[in-house]
C-alpha cells in the first residue's frame, strides 16, 4: 500500500481558516461538564459519609459490612442503567437535553439521601445519583466533542475527566468540615447551575443537521465559532457527513464503518475498567493495611485526589501535542510497571495474606486471625505507596480521559448515541463485578493475584492500542469517519 494512503498520510490541503472565537465554546463546555463535576462528587460520596453514619446516634442508619458494600457499589448499577437510558435518549432527544434530564434523578437522589430515615433511602439515593452519572458519562463527552473544533478538541475532551476529579476533591474537602446531610445539599448546587446554564447553550450542530434543522445548526456554529470564522465550510462538511449515511440497522453492523469503531470503543471501555482502577480506589486503605501501611483515610483521599488531578491536567496539555496513542502507550506501561512492583512486593513481603479485614462500628480497619509475621523496614513499605501513586498517575494520564475522548471521536454519527450508551453500560457493569470480586480474591489467594491479573491486562492494553486504535490527533470528525469507511485514508469525501 502506498505511503499516501497510510494512517499518517497528510491531511487534505484546506483553505486558510478565518479567525475562530473560542469564548462561547468554552462556556458551553463548562456548562456541560458541571455534570461531570457532580459525577465525581456523587461517586465518592460514601467516603466521608460512612464514618459519620457509623459514629452517629441514629441506629437506623448504622451499617454492617454487607450494607456498607452495597452503599458503595449500587452506584455503579445505577450508572449502568443510566447508560442504557442514554442509548435511547442521545439520538432521539439530543445530547444537550439528555444532559439536562440527568438533573432529575440527581436532584431527587440527593434529596432522598439528605432526608434519609433508613438504610433503604440511602440505597435509593445512591442508585438515583448513579443513574444521573450514567447518563452524563455517555452524553457529555459526545456533546463536547461535537461542538468542539479539532484545534481544541483534545484539551476540551479531557475536561469531563478533570472536572470529575475536581468534584471528588470538593467532596473530600467538604466532608472534613460539614455534616453528611449537608453534603447531600451541597451536591444539588452544581446540578442546578448546570441546568440553568444549559438552557442558554446550543444543541450539537451534528444532531441538528441529522434532524433536518439546518438553520438552527448554522446559528449554533456561528455562535460557537464566531461570525468571523469559516463556520459555513464546517457546516457543509458536517452536512456531507450526515448525508453520506443513513440510520443504522442491525444489518449495517456487518459493515466495518460501523462495527470497527463500535467494537474499538466497547473494548477500550472494558479494558479501561479491567486495569482495576475502581477496586484499587475503593479498597485503597485495605490494600495498604494488607501491605503493612496504615494511613488516615482523609490523607489517602487528599493524596489520591491530588495525583489524579495533576495527571489529568498533564494529559490535557499533551493530548493534542503527543497524540492519543502515545499517551495510551505511556499510561499502560506506567501501570504495568507499578502493577508488577505491587505483585512482586505482595508476593515476597512476609505478610499474612490470610488476615481478615473487617469494619467495626466506628469503621476503623481491624485485623483478625493473624498478625504481621515480621517487621517490614520503613523504606520497603514505600513500595506499595509509590506503586499505588504511579498506578493512579498512569491511569489518569492516559487510559482514564483518552478513552472518553476517543469514544466520542471515532463512533459514526448514525450510531454515536446508542454506542456511547452501550460503552458506559459495559464500563460500569465491569466496574461493579471487579469491585465485588476483588476482596474475595485477596482473601482466597492473596494480594499478589489480582495485581498480577491487572499487570497482564496492562500488557493486553498496549497490544490493543498498537493493533486496533487509530491516531485521531488533528483530525476532523468527518475525516475520522471516512477512515473507517475507506480503510486507511484520512480524507473527506466530496461526494
Amino acid at each position: 500500500m502506498s505511503r499516501e494512503h497510510s494512517e499518517r498520510s497528510p491531511l487534505l490541503q484546506n483553505q486558510p481558516q478565518k479567525k475562530i472565537r473560542n469564548g462561547w465554546l468554552f462556556l458551553a463546555v463548562f456548562s456541560a461538564v458541571l455534570g461531570n463535576f457532580n459525577f465525581g462528587f456523587s461517586l465518592v460520596f460514601p467516603s466521608p459519609v460512612i464514618p459519620q453514619l457509623q459514629a452517629g446516634d441514629d441506629p437506623r442508619l448504622r451499617m454492617d459490612v454487607h450494607q456498607v458494600s452495597w452503599f458503595g457499589s449500587i452506584f455503579t448499577l445505577g450508572a449502568a442503567a443510566g447508560g442504557l437510558s442514554a442509548m435511547l435518549m442521545n439520538d432521539r432527544i439530543g445530547r444537550k437535553l439528555s444532559i439536562m434530564i440527568s438533573a432529575v434523578p440527581s436532584t431527587a437522589g440527593y434529596l432522598v439521601m439528605g432526608a434519609a430515615q433508613g438504610f433503604w433511602m440511602l440505597l435509593l439515593g445512591r442508585f438515583l445519583t448513579g443513574i444521573a452519572a450514567g447518563i452524563t458519562a455517555s452524553s457529555i463527552p459526545v456533546y463536547v466533542s461535537e461542538i468542539s473544533h479539532p484545534g481544541v478538541r483534545g484539551a476540551l475532551g479531557s475536561c469531563p475527566q478533570i472536572t470529575a476529579v475536581f468534584g471528588s476533591l470538593a467532596l473530600y474537602a467538604l466532608g472534613l468540615v460539614i455534616p453528611w446531610r449537608w453534603l447531600a445539599v451541597a451536591g444539588e448546587v452544581p446540578v442546578l447551575l448546570m441546568l440553568i446554564l444549559l438552557c442558554f447553550m446550543p444543541n450539537s450542530p451534528r444532531y441538528l443537521i441529522t434532524h433536518g434543522k439546518r438553520d438552527e445548526a448554522c446559528g449554533a456554529l456561528k455562535w460557537l465559532r464566531g461570525p468571523n470564522s469559516d463556520y459555513m465550510n464546517e457546516l457543509n462538511q458536517i452536512e456531507r457527513s450526515v448525508n453520506s449515511q443513513v440510520g443504522i440497522q442491525w444489518a449495517d453492523l456487518r459493515s466495518p464503518f460501523y462495527y470497527k469503531p463500535v467494537l474499538i470503543s466497547v473494548f477500550m471501555r472494558f479494558l479501561q475498567q479491567m486495569t482495576g482502577i475502581t477496586p484499587i480506589l475503593v479498597y485503597l486503605e485495605p490494600i495498604f493495611h494488607k501491605t503493612a501501611i496504615s494511613l488516615e483515610p482523609k490523607y489517602d483521599a487528599a493524596l489520591v485526589g491530588a495525583v489524579r488531578l495533576l495527571s489529568v491536567m498533564i494529559a490535557a496539555s499533551l493530548m493534542d501535542k503527543a497524540g492519543r496513542k502515545a499517551l495510551l502507550y505511556t499510561s499502560a506501561f506506567l501501570m504495568y510497571l507499578a502493577m508488577l512492583s505491587m505483585t512482586m512486593y505482595t508476593h515476597t513481603t512476609p505478610c499474612d495474606n490470610n488476615r481478615n479485614i473487617t469494619v467495626d462500628a466506628s469503621l476503623q480497619l481491624t485485623e483478625g486471625h493473624g498478625e504481621l509475621t515480621g517487621s517490614v523496614p520503613n523504606s520497603i513499605t514505600l513500595v506499595p505507596l509509590i506503586s499505588a501513586m504511579v498506578i493512579i498517575f498512569g491511569y489518569a494520564m492516559g487510559w482514564g480521559p483518552i478513552t472518553w475522548l476517543l469514544m466520542s471521536e471515532i463512533l459514526p454519527l448514525g450510531a454515536r448515541g446508542v454506542a456511547s450508551g452501550l460503552c458506559v453500560m459495559v464500563s460500569w457493569i465491569t466496574a461493579f463485578a471487579l469491585t465485588q470480586l476483588f476482596m474475595h480474591a485477596v482473601d482466597a489467594y492473596g494480594l499478589f493475584v489480582p495485581f498480577l491479573f491487572f499487570c497482564v491486562v496492562c500488557v493486553v492494553n498496549i497490544i490493543f492500542t498498537a493493533v486496533c486504535v487509530p491516531e485521531t490527533k488533528g483530525r476532523t470528525l468527518e475525516e475520522i469517519e471516512n477512515y473507517f469507511r475507506t480503510g486507511r485514508s484520512f480524507t473527506i469525501l466530496d461526494s
